[in-house]
C-alpha cells in the first residue's frame, strides 16, 4: 500500500471487475521489454545442452573408431566430421555474439538515465520512469472497486447541471454586443501599440485590458502584436487566431482601431523618445488613475504610447462601469477564432460526442458557421456525453511548485537540475529567503499542482463512471504514462486532440501552440463537465468564465479546493470509501455556488456582474 510522498510506491492489487492482473501467464515479450538475465542463461543453457549432445556423439563414435583401427576411413566419414566441427565452431561464435549483444542492451537503460536531465525544450519527456507512481494505493483500490460497483447503476443526473438554480437566472444581455457606452469621444490623444507576452489565453487577456485602456484614455488602439517566446516557441500573430476585421466591427462604436500606426510614425524609436512602456513602469493590476498618472502625460507628449510584454497590468476594480462593459464585450463578443481554428474544432467536437448530442450556444458562439456541419450527422444523434479536464501537471508547474510527488530521490534530482536550467533567478530569491518551506507544508496549504491520481480520485469521489469519456486538454504530463497509468486504471477512456485528429488535419496547427491552445479552448468550453486542477490558470479561467456567461445552468465547472483536498487525501490509510465520496462532493459544491462577482475578482472568469451580464427573476 503507497503511502502519501512514499518513493517508488507499489502498484496496487486492483480487485475490481475491470482490474487487470499482471500473471506470469498474461506477460508478453515485446520489442520494448529490456531483456532478463533469466532469458538470457536459459538461452545459453540450451545451447550448451545441445552442444553437449553433440561432443557426446563425437566421443561415441571416436571409441568406435578406435575399436576398429584395420578399418578403411572413406573421404565421406573425414567430410562430415569436418562439417560438424565446422557447425560446432559457428554454434560458438553465435553464441558469444548473442551473449555480448544481451550485455549490450543490458547496459542501455542505465546510459539513457544518465542523459535523463539533457533537456530539450519546455515539453521535453526527460523524467520517463518506468514503472507506475503511485501515492495512493489504498484509495486507488477503493475507488476501483466502488467504480466496478456502479458499473451497471444509474449515474446521478445531477453531474452533468449546475447546482444552483441561480445560474440560470444570470444570462447575456440582449444588445450587450452592440453598444456599450455613449459611442467614441470626438477627442483622440493618440495611438496605443501593444506587445503581449504569454500563451493563448494570456494574450486574450492583455488584448481586453487594452482595448479598456485604449477607452480610458481616449486614445486609437493598434490592432496588438504577439510576442514571439522561448517558452510556447510560437510566431502567430493576431490575424493567425482571431477574425481582425471582425473584431473591429464590433468593437468600433466604442474605440477607435487601425492596423497599423500611420506612415509618418512608423520610424519613430519609441524607446528613445520614452514612449515605451514595460512592466517596470506599471504595477500588476493597476488602477486607473496609474494610468493617468504614468502612461498619459507621454501618450499627450509623444502621440503614441508602446506596451511592451504587456498582461495582467490593469486592475478589476475600482473601475468605470462602462469599462468593465467593454471589457466584458471584448472577450465574449469581439474574439472570434479564424475559420481555420473553427472548422477543425468543430470536427474535434463531433469526433468526441461521437457525432451525436446537442448542438449548444457555446457551440454556436465557437464554432460559428461550422456549428452547421453537427447538422449533418443530426441521424445519428446520441446520448454521448463527455468531461474535459485541465490537467495541469506539466514540468514548469511541477518544478515551480517545490512539491514532491512520489517519486523519491529520482524525482528530486531531477526536478532540482530543471529548475537550475530554467528557474535560475528563482533559486537565487529562495536562497536569500531566511524561511523555508517543506514539501509537507506546502501541500498541506494547497500549494501544489493536483497529479493524475489526484484528479481521478475526485472524479470517482463525485460519482463519474468507469466509462465517462475524458477530454484531456494541456500540454505534455510530466512523468508520462508513469503518472498516467493510475488515472486511466480508473478512467480509460482517455481522449486527446492528438489522437482525435490526423496527422494532415493537425499539420496546419503543429509547431503553433497557441493555435494548439485555441482547439483545446473549444473543447473544454464546449464540454458537458469541465474539470480544472487549478484555478490560477488562464485557460481555465478564460474556459470557466466562457461556459458561465453562455452556459446557463447546463454548463457546470468543477474546482477542487486543493487545501481541503489535500487534508481529506493525507487520511489516504484510514478513511473510508462513503466518507471520502461525502467530503469530495462536498468541496465543490461550495465551489461551485452561482455568486455575484466579488469586488477585485476577474470579471472574465466570473462574469456574473451588472457591469457584464443581466440578470432575469
Amino acid at each position: 500500500m503507497g503511502k502519501q510522498g512514499s518513493h517508488k510506491s507499489p502498484r496496487p492489487e486492483f480487485q475490481g471487475a475491470n482490474s487487470v492482473v499482471m500473471g506470469m501467464k498474461d506477460y508478453k515479450i515485446t520489442s520494448s521489454d529490456p531483456p532478463s538475465w533469466k532469458r538470457v542463461t536459459g538461452g545459453v543453457d540450451c545451447r550448451w545442452h545441445s552442444k553437449t549432445l553433440l561432443l557426446h556423439g563425437l566421443k561415441t563414435d571416436s571409441s568406435k573408431c578406435n575399436s576398429c583401427r584395420g578399418l578403411y576411413v572413406g573421404r565421406k566419414h573425414i567430410r562430415a566430421i569436418a562439417v560438424l566441427f565446422g557447425l560446432l565452431g559457428c554454434l560458438f561464435l553465435l553464441d558469444s555474439l548473442i551473449i555480448s549483444f544481451f550485455e549490450f542492451t543490458n547496459l542501455q537503460p542505465g546510459t539513457a538515465s544518465n542523459n535523463s536531465t539533457m533537456f530539450q525544450g519546455r515539453d521535453s519527456y526527460f523524467y520517463n520512469k518506468q514503472s507506475p507512481v503511485y501515492m495512493y494505493g489504498r484509495l486507488q483500490n477503493l475507488a476501483s472497486n466502488a467504480l466496478a460497483e456502479k458499473e451497471f447503476k444509474q449515474e446521478p443526473s445531477n453531474l452533468w447541471v449546475e447546482p444552483f438554480r441561480q445560474a440560470s437566472s444570470w444570462k447575456p444581455c440582449t444588445k450587450r454586443n452592440v453598444q456599450t457606452n455613449q459611442g467614441r469621444p470626438e477627442k483622440n490623444n493618440g495611438y496605443i501599440l501593444v506587445s503581449a507576452n504569454g500563451g493563448l489565453n494570456q494574450q486574450r487577456v492583455a488584448i481586453c485590458n487594452a482595448v479598456a485602456v485604449a477607452s480610458l484614455l481616449n486614445a486609437t488602439l493598434v490592432v496588438p502584436k504577439f510576442l514571439y517566446s522561448n517558452v510556447w516557441k510560437d510566431p502567430s500573430q493576431f490575424d493567425d487566431i482571431y477574425q481582425v476585421e471582425y473584431f473591429m466591427n464590433i468593437l468600433k462604436d466604442d474605440i477607435s482601431i487601425e492596423k497599423e500606426l500611420p506612415p509618418h510614425m512608423k520610424s519613430l524609436d519609441l524607446e528613445a523618445i520614452g514612449s515605451q512602456i514595460t512592466d517596470a513602469d506599471l504595477a500588476k493590476e493597476a488602477t486607473v488613475s496609474d494610468y493617468k498618472k504614468i502612461v498619459l502625460p507621454l501618450l499627450l507628449r509623444n502621440r503614441v504610447v508602446h506596451f511592451l510584454g504587456y498582461g495582467n497590468r490593469l486592475g478589476f476594480d475600482p473601475l468605470p462601469a462602462d469599462i468593465q462593459k467593454l471589457r466584458c464585450k471584448c472577450n465574449f463578443h469581439a474574439l472570434k477564432f479564424v475559420p481555420k481554428i473553427q472548422q477543425i474544432g468543430s470536427l474535434l467536437i463531433r469526433r468526441i460526442r461521437k457525432y451525436g448530442a446537442r448542438r449548444s450556444t457555446i457551440d454556436t458562439q465557437l464554432l460559428g458557421k461550422f456549428v452547421h456541419n453537427m447538422e449533418d450527422h443530426e441521424a445519428k444523434r446520441g446520448s454521448t456525453k463527455y468531461l474535459a479536464l485541465h490537467l495541469r501537471f506539466e514540468i514548469d508547474m511541477v518544478a515551480y511548485s517545490l512539491c514532491e510527488f512520489g517519486g523519491g530521490e529520482d524525482e528530486r534530482k531531477e526536478l532540482q537540475a530543471y529548475r537550475e536550467h530554467h528557474f535560475p533567478l528563482f533559486l537565487e530569491r529562495l536562497k536569500k529567503n531566511s524561511t523555508s518551506v517543506s514539501p509537507m507544508d506546502l501541500r498541506k496549504k494547497g500549494r501544489c499542482p493536483l497529479t493524475p491520481e489526484e484528479a481521478a480520485l475526485v472524479l470517482a469521489g463525485l460519482g463519474f463512471k468507469r466509462e465517462t469519456y475524458i477530454y484531456l486538454a494541456g500540454s505534455h504530463i510530466y512523468g508520462g504514462n508513469s503518472r498516467m497509468e493510475p488515472f486511466t486504471n480508473l478512467y480509460p477512456n482517455v481522449i486527446t486532440k492528438e489522437n482525435l485528429l490526423t496527422h494532415s488535419e493537425l499539420a496546419p496547427f503543429r509547431n503553433f501552440s497557441s493555435q494548439l491552445a485555441a482547439l483545446d479552448f473549444i473543447a473544454c468550453a464546449s464540454a458537458d463537465v469541465f474539470a480544472m486542477t487549478d484555478s490560477g490558470s488562464q485557460l481555465s479561467s478564460l474556459v470557466s468564465g466562457f461556459r458561465t456567461y453562455y452556459g446557463g445552468d447546463h454548463a457546470p465547472t468543477l474546482r477542487p479546493n486543493k487545501t481541503r483536498l489535500a487534508a481529506i487525501l493525507k487520511e489516504n490509510d484510514t478513511i473510508r470509501w462513503t466518507r471520502f465520496e461525502v467530503r469530495v462532493k462536498k468541496m465543490i459544491l461550495e465551489s461551485q455556488k452561482a455568486g455575484i462577482r466579488s469586488y477585485g475578482r476577474s470579471i472574465y472568469r466570473n462574469p456574473r456582474c451588472l457591469e457584464c451580464m443581466c440578470q432575469h427573476h
